[in-house]
């Protein structure tokens, strides 16, 4: 067996080299023709890949365009990226009745009944348009528009109480008047200053519609710095610190100096001339200083504290209107300056749930300058059925400080579901 497979393996060995031999006469001519196929596909694929550069260079040439066009429009884009408008549009019926006081009448001295007012449908739109602008990191620019417009009306109301209430800086978009858009606020933020949680503002102050007055108009974000008692728009400046607690239960806090001008007196006749003239009280400007706190926010959990005084307060301004200017004096005396008034308030805030509360409270001092305060003057005349006027025998100028406080708490039940918000408020006042 052993031999036999010797045999077999060695006649296998020796057909090998026979077989290899047949084979290889044909390997020219077949790996000629292979060669050519190759070289048929190369050329193939290097077309290919030529037309596919060409596509490319093209498609190249169109995205340089298109980077070109895209840093100059990037620039313009940026600068509208900043911008950002938002506001809102409310209308509001009101029916209003008042009894008028009872009052003793000088010419019989017998007591007199008051007169009744009376309106049915008041209506009302109030449009706001807000804008912010950030500037660079640290700088932005913040604006409010009004306009607050009763229906059939472009100029103050008409009214039988024998008064007026003609528009000044202070309550030019806070009464309801014509259809002019006006400045409510403009003013510009530098924050951050040298890397430190300081910040300095200048402008026309978001001093109206502060906490709590967003929930009872049906909103959850704070929209003005003090809080409500102060509702009453000028021009200044304010410097800001902020600063955090350490934790989560008090959260963060600022506070903040605001100095700012209610009542610019204009060019006035020097002092002594003027008392040579019996002009003996000229009027001063009216300028604002205070001190805003707030001492946490942790949510929507927020208290603050505020404190400020208003001084050299002025009688009254001068209207645009130059009848009302004419009218003035006879009604409420000589323009002057007629004393100072001192005010502090705190709000707390909270949500619980769906329902959020507040309560506030305030203290205010009169301090007059000696001429009677702007609203004693108005008790000098006493009105009659007939419309006329008399002097009040018993008016006298009050010359005495006087303090008052006020109380205010309220409530506001959301229903996110069906869109619905339910809210009462409560205020009660010394004075």
């Amino acid at each position: 067996m052993v031999k036999k497979f010797s045999m077999l393996a060695l006649a296998g060995l020796i057909a090998l080299p026979a077989v290899a031999s047949a084979s290889a006469g044909k390997a020219p001519s077949d790996l000629t023709s292979k060669i050519d196929e190759m070289s048929r596909q190369l050329e193939a694929l290097k077309a290919e890949l030529a037309q596919q550069n060409e596509t490319i260079s093209e498609y190249g040439d169109k995205v340089d365009d298109m980077s070109d066009m895209l840093d100059e429009k990037s620039e313009a884009w940026d600068l509208a990226a900043r911008f950002k408008f938002y506001g809102d549009f409310r209308a509001r019926m009101d029916y209003y009745k008042a009894d008028g006081a009872d009052f003793i009448n000088p010419r019989t001295g017998m007591k007199t009944g008051g007169p009744e007012f009376e309106n049915d449908t008041y209506f009302t739109n109030r449009f706001r348009l807000n804008m912010r602008v950030k500037a660079t990191e640290n700088v932005e620019f913040k604006a409010r528009l009004a306009m607050y417009k009763a229906w059939g009306m472009e100029s103050y109301a008409r009214n039988d109480q024998q008064t007026w209430w003609p528009q000044f800086d202070g309550n030019t978009t806070r009464t309801p008047s014509d259809n002019a858009l006006r400045v409510d606020r403009a003013f510009v933020n530098w924050n951050n200053i040298g890397g430190l949680p300081v910040w300095f503002s200048i402008g026309r102050r978001p001093t109206t519609d502060g906490p709590p007055a967003q929930i009872r108009q049906g909103l959850d974000q704070r929209m003005a710095t003090p809080v409500a008692y102060m509702d009453y728009p000028f021009d200044g400046i304010s410097v800001g610190y902020a600063y955090s607690w350490g934790n989560e239960a008090l959260g963060t806090g600022r506070i903040r100096f605001c100095y700012g001008r209610g009542f610019e007196n204009g060019l006035q006749l020097e002092n002594n001339f003027a008392m040579a003239n019996s002009f003996t009280y000229p009027t001063d400007d009216t300028d604002f200083a205070g001190l805003s706190w707030d001492v946490m926010k942790s949510g929507n959990r927020f208290l603050n504290i505020q404190s400020f005084a208003v001084m050299n307060m002025f009688n009254y301004p001068n209207f645009q209107d130059p009848i009302i200017n004419a009218m003035a004096p006879s009604q409420m005396g000589i323009n002057r300056a007629e004393g100072n008034i001192y005010h502090t308030s705190a709000v707390y805030q909270d949500k619980v749930a769906n329902l959020t509360y507040f309560i506030a409270g305030g203290w205010s001092r009169t301090d007059p300058g000696g001429q009677g305060m702007f609203n004693d003057y108005a008790t000098a005349q006493i009105p009659q059925r007939d419309g006329s006027m008399l002097p009040n025998p018993n008016w006298r100028p009050n010359t005495d400080s006087e303090d008052g406080y006020s109380v205010y708490l309220g409530a506001r039940y959301d229903l996110p579901d069906a869109g619905l918000k339910f809210g009462a408020e409560y205020n009660y006042g010394s004075q």
